[in-house]
């Protein structure tokens, strides 16, 4: 009996320790991992803790090992509920935002086979037990060619059918620092399987190159787009951007710019809108020092600096005619903090753009790294109807 309470003692305090992730931010980047993945599997936490206190509760010795177990199984309970509790209201602040952005019937010119193919639901919790189901598609390896003719390699995901398909570029996050085509492979997968080509490039990093490399960079993948897309079955007249943190500010860029090719739409993952606001205000805590990522990517402080600051400040771009946006940010991001992303959309929208704003109030940066978590579920719900709008 003993025993058996020292191991719900252990357990409790350990749901505990994991749900508490959920509330408290992440002070440095070794522990941010926990603040992105408690919130995605508080489902999971929760009916942890819940068996554990149902365990504990059934042990008849009455100690202080039992009461503390009940104690932190308690909270713990608590903490896991609260983005259970937010999802009813997220969900239907994002249905509200999608029609009234793109209209009532917006899916109405959508076709029913790929409708088929899209989430029945903003979350499953089977698929949280289980995983989404992502078909094997293997990618082809290509490269292109730089403004300075370097090399570059990028990925490419063709659906199987012959016709021409619509076409998104992907662009990896990682601070300007890091990263590659594969690293969101698994979106790539998925989307391709829904029918689109989807095109995972790459770009040259900081600290060896600096602002405005990567967004050339990005600018020479789209040229090899528009060189190849007869080759790859692409249509150029659906073509959408996306991008995650670093890779979502370029994604930006480049959209809100002139483009070798037509850009319909962007999606923006907690992508850095306002680099000068982002250097003076960082969030607190600050896990991966925000001004020294700034100045890497940058080449110096916006006291050396300023102008280059705006030049790479994607809302600093908006003006009337943009391509729709769809801005996808944590209302808990410690790194892209979701108060730029909602000045971005207040100022699309001032100007008559369509864009639609997409908070999820209990997520981390980089939340979709739980491809199966809670919040992934959700943006991935309300993406692909957005994609599905906007390229068809």
């Amino acid at each position: 009996m003993k025993a058996q309470l020292w191991f719900c003692l252990i357990l409790s305090v350990a749901g505990l320790f994991l749900s508490s992730w959920i509330v408290v931010p992440a002070p440095t980047l070794a522990l941010l991992p926990l603040a992105v993945g408690a919130p995605e599997i508080s489902p999971l936490l929760l009916i942890g803790n819940g068996v554990v206190l149902g365990v504990t509760l059934l042990q008849r010795l009455k100690n202080w090992k039992r009461f503390l177990a009940i104690a932190c199984s308690c909270v713990g309970l608590l903490f896991s509920l609260l983005p259970i509790l937010q999802l009813p209201t997220t969900v239907q602040q994002a249905d509200l935002m999608l029609r009234n952005a793109l209209g009532d019937q917006y899916l109405m010119q959508v076709s029913e086979v790929q409708k088929a193919q899209m989430r029945s639901h903003p979350f499953v919790l089977t698929n949280l037990l289980q995983g989404i189901s992502i078909p094997t598609v293997q990618p082809s390896i290509q490269s292109f060619s730089t403004a300075d003719a370097t090399r570059l390699r990028l990925e490419l995901y063709q659906p199987e059918t012959a016709q021409l398909h619509p076409a998104i570029v992907a662009i990896y996050g990682g601070a300007w620092q890091r990263g590659e085509p594969a690293q969101n492979a698994t979106f790539h997968r998925y989307m391709t399987a829904q029918g689109y080509t989807v095109i995972a490039i790459s770009y040259r990093h900081a600290p060896q190159y600096q602002f405005p490399t990567q967004l050339q960079d990005v600018q020479a993948a789209l040229q090899w787009v528009g060189e190849n897309a007869t080759a790859f079955k692409i249509d150029l007249n659906r073509v959408a951007l996306i991008g995650w943190s670093a890779g979502a500010h370029l994604a930006m860029l480049a959209a809100y710019q002139t483009s070798p090719i037509p850009i319909r739409a962007v999606v923006s993952y907690y992508g850095p809108v306002n680099l000068l606001d982002g250097y003076y205000d960082p969030p607190q805590p600050d896990p991966i020092n925000t001004t020294a990522v700034l100045e890497t990517f940058l080449g110096g402080s916006p006291t050396q600096l300023q102008q280059r600051y705006e030049q790479a400040s994607p809302i600093r771009y908006v003006k009337p005619g943009l391509p729709a946006s769809l801005l996808v940010y944590g209302d808990r991001d410690h790194v892209v903090q979701s108060v730029y992303g909602r000045q971005l959309y207040n100022q699309l929208r001032q100007t008559d753009n369509i864009a639609v704003w997409l908070p999820i109030p209990w997520a981390e940066h980089a939340f979709d790294a739980v491809f199966r978590g809670l919040g992934n579920q959700v943006a991935l719900f309300y993406t692909e109807r957005f994609l599905a709008w906007a390229l068809q």
